[in-house]
């Protein structure tokens, strides 16, 4: 690795027209305020996968936070990235734990969810060393943008019927929960989160999302629906809040897990394919004979939070819009800003806090939120002039996009022992079979293949 970094000019300015490539660095005081600006934009997002899905937010943050530290070491310190929680495990998860968003799961729950965690870290690194040898053009050929698109897509509207009941102060699991409150705090949070988002530009207007989220805190706390007595009793400092993954040879159930966990794979494929393209583009380099240790990296990162129950983790748009804005791109600052995640870990009271967070909060963020992942899917679209005017495009987006929306499920296997397949995968499989059944029925009867250019993008997650 290129250690240490060279100073940027006088490290105090950047040019209009410069950057400050990765190798590079502003000084220490600086740098560290540009990596705190990385864990503040990672924040808002990262920590609501656990307030979604139940994992522990201390073991959440600090595996973020190593991940990231390992991300730079797998790419040699040469791709700026932060690697926080993916929200696109939200669905697979609530299958293996067995409740819904914002409910609590049980430690058995928990440790199903960590097995289909630490099974997709292990087929992401192997997908990194395949595409570090051999590149990325059978990624390409199985999953042309048409069918990346539509799966990422699905992923995100397939998350909708999850929002109403958070929006309404989650009365599924607490039925005296004052509804009319919670719809106040979650339509104050919404509104927030749009208005930032039109009113500020440069960084506070990327961090719309966990600013938002603060505008709601606060009314929610006025209006006596946050509960404290968390925050208060936690210890300002103690270990992170780690468990086990569940064991596949003591319960064989959890094999039947997997189905619902293995389309996620494609999109943090597609996540950081689309990382690198932009970096890469950003600073004027080729960076893509790196894909194939971000992919490795990002899967091995993922393995040792699914192995200590942190949530999977993944590649962040937020933080290439603090790079954009600031047009700072050292890997100092995401050290410094994984070391900060790190250490955060370690304060139950950051994760009793973030748990306080009510369900009307929570649904006027995810209202916003699913909706941007799914968009991710429209852009991949777009970013590759997939057209659908063409009969084979139109039936491999449609169809997947409504399996998942409506969420059809497919069990197979016996009682004890179910493979269960969720909106998601049966979706995932439907584009795959859909474009590759169509076409080569079309070429067998000597159609054209109506193949879209074979590049993968991703948006960014947050509305800039």
């Amino acid at each position: 690795m290129a250690l240490p970094w060279k100073l940027h000019g006088d490290g105090k300015h950047v040019a209009q027209t410069a950057i400050v490539l990765p190798e590079q660095r502003m000084t220490w005081p600086r740098t560290i305020g540009f990596g705190a600006q990385h864990v503040v934009a990672m924040f808002g997002a990262t920590f609501l996968v656990p307030l979604l899905t139940g994992f522990p937010p201390t073991a959440t943050l600090f595996f973020s936070g190593l991940g990231t530290l390992l991300f730079l070491v797998l790419t040699g310190n040469r791709l700026p990235s932060y690697l926080g929680s993916s929200f696109a495990f939200l669905a697979p998860i609530w299958v293996a734990t067995g409740v819904g968003p914002g409910a609590a799961p049980t430690a058995d729950g928990l440790a199903r969810a960590s097995f289909g965690i630490l099974a997709m870290g292990v087929l992401m690194a192997i997908v990194g060393l395949v595409v570090h040898r051999f590149g990325i053009g059978w990624i390409n050929a199985l999953m042309p943008p048409v069918v990346m698109g539509g799966v990422v897509a699905l992923i995100g509207f397939n998350l909708a019927p999850a929002v109403k009941n958070n929006w309404l102060g989650n009365p599924a699991a607490n039925p005296e929960v004052n509804q009319g409150l919670h719809s106040t705090a979650a339509l104050i949070t919404i509104a927030s989160i749009l208005l930032i988002t039109v009113l500020f530009r440069g960084l506070i207007g990327r961090l719309s999302i966990v600013l938002g989220m603060v505008v709601g805190y606060v009314a929610a706390a006025l209006m006596g629906i946050v509960d404290f007595s968390g925050v208060a009793s936690a210890a300002w400092i103690g270990l992170p809040d780690f468990h086990l993954p569940g064991n596949p040879i003591a319960d064989p159930s959890l094999w039947g897990l997997l189905p619902s966990f293995l389309p996620v794979v494609l999109v943090l494929i597609a996540e950081n394919v689309g990382h690198v393209k932009s970096v890469g583009l950003m600073i004027d380099r080729d960076l893509d004979p790196v894909t194939g240790r971000a992919l490795l990296a990002d899967g091995v990162a993922t393995v040792l939070a699914g192995f200590g129950g942190g949530s999977a983790t993944t590649t962040y748009g937020e933080n290439i819009g603090v790079m954009a804005a600031t047009r700072v791109y050292s890997t100092a600052a995401y050290w410094v800003a994984g070391s900060l995640a790190l250490l955060l870990g370690f304060s139950p009271k950051v994760g009793a806090l973030i748990f306080s967070v009510p369900a009307g909060v929570l649904g006027g963020v995810t209202v916003a939120l699913y909706g941007l992942i799914g968009l991710i899917g429209v852009k991949i679209w777009i970013d590759n002039k997939v057209d659908f005017s063409k009969p084979i495009n139109q039936f491999t987006a449609a169809v997947p996009l409504i399996v998942g929306i409506a969420d059809f499920g497919l069990q197979l296997g016996s009682p004890e022992h179910p493979i269960v397949f969720n909106g998601i995968a049966l979706g995932t499989i439907a584009a795959v079979v859909v474009f590759h059944a169509m076409n080569g029925i079309a070429k067998a009867r000597g159609g054209e293949m109506q193949v879209a250019d074979p590049v993968v993008t991703a948006g960014e997650r947050s509305a800039d």
